[in-house]
């Protein structure tokens, strides 16, 4: 029983370090069936599938995007290249009229450090000479390979304040094969969405083929910040959300089915692009050498006639990855959102934490308040194992003595254990399973409390300015062993260690005592590991093991 205990034990703490790696699902790799090789992607885009005819506009689309007169080649001057300001409520964006693309955008409500001074968080992170952050338009066989368009723009900023209507930017272009691209932004004074309508017109005397393009490139931090989220390329494809990890640099793996929309997602913030209607089509994604990812998303090429106008709307999501904004926004976007096997666990404890802090007004308590709840609902197995414990404490003696007595014999000493524990009516394993069905609950927990937006920055109390981020209570100028900067004191985690040491000296020990000690180092080995864990999941557990102490004291009274 000692030994089953005891592997118990090792492997939920195996689980509770490595889960994610080993028993989440896995970040998808490409299919070796759903590869495709440069060689046989449709370099001439003329020979896809035709697309259904998006020339008609939607009618639920409100408010409607006008489309703009056509231009020609003799009517447009030439434009040079130059940047627009858009200042909302929410962001400040720059635009570029080469592309067009976005060189920046900037969230107002989201800062680099707990400092309400520090600099907004930038979500355009390439460097120089690694091309535009997001483009969108329509490539031809003739175009494909051209430099960026300079398109003519009829606004050079614009603001708008909380009260505004939306407003729109307009970029004109005419292609030297005889293509009019009318690219039309809307912006909006409460959303972090921008709606893109563009509309192409074919002024040769010729059919043309293309396909609407969407480029999005970004760069991922070299060093991973967050435990359990995600960095990289994610796409909806066939209602499944596809996490598209690209290894090798230089070579690109491809996807191909009906795509809702593709995205750049890191820790808390999401950048997506979302087709008004979602199609068939092609996702390819890309490791560069010099380091940054590009998704790019290819759908069925379609024929353009002479003089013919045709029209693609999108929307384009540049903003936090919150689960409610998201959900808001609708197309499926807040399957971004995703915990892994334990989402249909960890949503609802999210929904619950930001119920309690809407009357608490600080996640910390709200953090106590959700682990008292959870504690609450788990009392009675809690209390069936610490008893079952307490019982098998009881019969040690007796189990010692038939060890000493056949301990030549296995199969003897398991029949007359066996015997024992049906005199005493004790399951050797009562105390094991309760604690096992809990496990579920505990990593979506910490999968919820390790990446939720909602603790970015968020205070608790005194030291902990950040539920996000380790506890450190002062900051040292050297380096400290096992620690990530900054350095200092990890109290919090110090009493997290504290408190499970007392814990184990509450909790019968095997008989053995070299499996005794062994347990006594689980705490030690915890602490280690949670020293650089954010300090709302270090709450969580300190809050956990109190109440786990005081159960056992009370069962331990009653006994």
């Amino acid at each position: 029983m000692e030994k089953r205990t005891i592997l118990a034990f090792i492997l939920s703490f195996i689980v509770l370090i490595a889960w994610s790696y080993l028993f989440s699902p896995k970040q998808d790799q490409v299919p070796k069936k759903e590869k495709i090789e440069e060689k046989q992607a449709p370099k001439d885009i003329s020979k896809a599938p035709k697309a259904p005819d998006t020339t008609r506009s939607d009618p639920t689309r409100s408010p409607a995007v006008q489309v703009p007169e056509p231009v020609t080649s003799k009517t447009l001057p030439k434009a040079d290249e130059k940047k627009i300001e858009i200042d909302t409520p929410l962001y400040n964006a720059v635009f570029s009229n080469a592309g067009p693309t976005i060189n920046s955008i900037k969230l107002k409500n989201y800062r680099v450090t707990t400092d309400p001074n520090s600099p907004m968080i930038e979500l355009v992170n390439l460097e120089k000479d690694m091309g535009s952050f997001l483009v969108v338009n329509f490539e031809n066989p003739l175009s494909i390979k051209s430099k960026k368009a300079i398109y003519q723009v009829d606004h050079e900023a614009i603001k708008l304040r909380p009260e505004s209507l939306p407003r729109d930017i307009v970029f004109r272009s005419t292609n030297p094969n005889g293509l009019s691209v009318i690219q039309t932004f809307r912006f909006y004074p409460d959303k972090y969405s921008i709606d893109l309508k563009i509309d192409v017109v074919n002024q040769t005397t010729e059919s043309m083929e293309g396909a609407f393009c969407a480029h999005l490139r970004a760069l991922p931090p070299k060093d991973k910040r967050s435990y359990y989220s995600y960095i990289g390329l994610v796409m909806l494809l066939n209602n499944k959300l596809e996490e598209i990890e690209v290894e090798k640099t230089s070579e690109k793996e491809a996807l191909s089915g009906q795509i809702e929309w593709m995205a750049y997602e890191d820790d808390y913030f999401i950048s997506a692009i979302i087709p008004e209607k979602s199609t068939k089509g092609v996702f390819k994604g890309y490791l560069s050498p010099s380091g940054f990812l590009e998704g790019t998303y290819l759908p069925p090429s379609v024929s353009l006639g002479p003089s013919q106008q045709m029209s693609s709307q999108y929307t384009l999501y540049i903003g936090p990855r919150d689960l409610n904004i998201l959900k808001q926004h609708g197309k499926n976007l807040a399957r971004a959102v995703d915990f892994g096997w334990t989402d249909i666990i960890a949503r609802p404890l999210l929904y619950s934490l930001r119920f309690f802090n809407q009357y608490l007004h600080n996640y910390g308590v709200s953090i106590i308040l959700l682990t008292i709840l959870v504690k609450i609902l788990f009392w009675p197995l809690t209390h069936k194992s610490y008893k079952s414990m307490g019982e098998m404490k009881k019969l040690q003696p007796l189990m010692a003595k038939i060890k000493e007595k056949h301990k030549n014999d296995k199969q003897k000493m398991n029949k007359e254990m066996m015997a024992l524990y049906k005199t005493y009516k004790v399951n050797p394993m009562g105390g094991c399973l309760p604690m096992l069905v809990q496990l579920p609950v505990f990593f979506a927990l910490f999968r919820v409390l390790g990446s939720a937006i909602e603790l970015r920055h968020e205070p608790f109390m005194l030291w902990i300015d950040d539920l996000s981020a380790p506890d450190r209570l002062f900051d040292f100028p050297f380096h400290i062993p096992f620690m990530t900067p900054p350095y200092g004191i990890p109290v919090l985690t110090l009493l997290m260690g504290a408190s499970m040491f007392l814990q184990q000296k509450m909790t019968p020990t095997p008989g053995d005592p070299a499996q005794a000690k062994i347990m006594m180092f689980l705490p030690i080995i915890f602490t280690f590991m949670f020293i650089n864990f954010p300090s709302g999941l270090v709450l969580y557990w300190l809050v956990n093991n109190v109440l786990s102490i005081g159960q056992q004291y009370h069962i331990q009274k009653k006994s």
